[in-house]
């Protein structure tokens, strides 16, 4: 029987993802100071960002549990040069849905496999979406539904529920929007031996 993979990350959509392919995984969150992390890479793109976070996430969690596989995974945004982090607060989800609003922007999701303090596998997969130009009573119509489950991505939104309500376009794989390119990870499990090729 093969052992289970460790999920470092408290996205509930990730591992369901995961386990409906089939897997066993075994969810144990990192604790990273995700901001601090991101100061060693002033120059690194969105998509590059992602990656980073999501080898750090896998390392520092397999540092803890000897010989286990474990998967990172990160999802940074970006609209107009601008890079976004997850909003703390409703009024901060207002204001970054009013800016989103009527724009394109990109999710780039990145992935990591580490195993004994080492990287064995890492990728980004970005996706490319257009919010429509909603009104104001709907936006706030919007907000009151969800509280603070807005606070819970970095877009203020989940594709899987309400918040495709909010979409004029989408372009890019629906895993990759859903925080996790699953097709590149399922690969990278097949490439380590973990799964079958």
């Amino acid at each position: 029987m093969t052992a289970s993979l460790i999920l470092a990350s408290r996205s509930p959509i990730r591992l369901s993802m995961l386990r409906a392919a089939g897997l066993t995984v075994e969810p144990m969150p990192s604790v990273i100071d995700e901001r601090a992390a991101e100061e060693d890479w002033p120059s690194a793109s969105p998509a590059e960002v992602a990656r980073r976070l999501a080898e750090a996430k896998a390392l520092a969690v397999a540092s803890g549990v000897s010989g286990r596989l474990v998967l990172g995974a990160d999802q940074t945004l970006a609209s107009g040069g601008e890079r976004f982090s997850k909003a703390d607060t409703i009024d901060e989800a207002r204001a970054r849905l009013q800016r989103l609003r009527g724009r394109r922007h990109a999710l780039h999701s990145g992935f990591a496999l580490a195993r004994d303090g080492k990287v064995l596998a890492s990728g980004v997969s970005s996706a490319h979406l257009i919010m429509r130009d909603f009104s104001t009573p709907f936006l706030e119509d919007y907000l009151r539904t969800l509280g603070d489950e807005v606070l819970g991505s970095v877009g203020c939104y989940q594709l899987e529920g309400i918040g495709v309500t909010l979409f004029a376009s989408i372009e890019g794989d629906y895993f990759t929007i859903l925080g996790l390119p699953l097709l590149k990870v399922l690969d990278a499990l097949r490439s380590v031996g973990f799964i079958q090729a």
